[in-house]
Parts: C-alpha cells; sequence; structure tokens
C-alpha cells in the first residue's frame, strides 16, 4: 500500500509517517521503480502500536523501548510495566500542577466576583494578581 493509504488506516499524517520512518519507528519502506513508498499490515500493526504509545504520552525513546521489548523473548514484562509506571507517576504529577493551577484560576475569577466584577477593566483585581504572581496573595 501507499503512504496515504497507510495514513488513512492508522489515522497518522503523511509527514509523521515520514519522521518515524527517519527516527527509525518504521522501518524504512521499500520503494516502487517510480520511488513511491509501499507499505505492508505489518506497518500498519507497527504503526498502530507506534500512535497508542504516543497517545499514552510515552516519549520516542520510551515508545522505542517498547518496541524492542515487543520483540525480544528474553525481556521481562517487568521492563514494559516500569515503563507505564514511570509514566503513571508523571501523569499523577501533571494532574497535582493542573489541579493547583485549577485553585489558582479559580481564586482569580473568585476573587473578582468578590471586588470587582463588572467595574471597569483597568480596575479588575486579576490584573492586580496576575502583576504580582499571585491570585489573591498566594502563590499558585
Amino acid at each position: 500500500m501507499r503512504i496515504g493509504i497507510l495514513a488513512d488506516r492508522t489515522g497518522t499524517s503523511v509527514p509523521t509517517i515520514r519522521y518515524y520512518e527517519q527516527i527509525g519507528l518504521l522501518r524504512q519502506a521499500n520503494r516502487q521503480s517510480g520511488g513511491q513508498r509501499t507499505y505492508d499490515h505489518e506497518d500498519v500493526r507497527r504503526l498502530r502500536f507506534v500512535r497508542a504509545c504516543r497517545g499514552f504520552g510515552f516519549s520516542i525513546d520510551e515508545v522505542r523501548a517498547l518496541l524492542s521489548l515487543t520483540n525480544d523473548r528474553s525481556a521481562s514484562c517487568t521492563e514494559a510495566r516500569n515503563l507505564a509506571a514511570r509514566q503513571l507517576a508523571a501523569v499523577q504529577a501533571k494532574l497535582r500542577e493542573l489541579r493547583a493551577l485549577e485553585t489558582s484560576i479559580a481564586a482569580l475569577v473568585s476573587g473578582c466576583d468578590a471586588s470587582c466584577a463588572g467595574g471597569p477593566a483597568t480596575d479588575c483585581c486579576i490584573f492586580a494578581d496576575l502583576r504580582r504572581g499571585e491570585p489573591n496573595g498566594r502563590m499558585a
């Protein structure tokens, strides 16, 4: 199949497919006499795997490591589990950061509602808080 068909079957853009080939996540495609790349069902399977890994937030290097584990009968499942556990910890840390950000932004909105909502924008307490870098006097 040609690169456009591979892109359609996997929901991947053509430039991304070319990039994944360039960095070794996909094999170099076979070329037809006119230079067009050709792919097979194994390429579809591998690209779907790569896209799933990226969807879970794994870095390119982590995807590469996971791919290598899929081909290594001597590798332990624990290695894949450890990669996933590290990604889980990173997601949990990001969630904590986002919750703190949510609290800070809610304080901005609440402060505005309590003291200046509806007044002139130049007098809005949100701007004062942002200039200080401290929503309602608290560090975000």
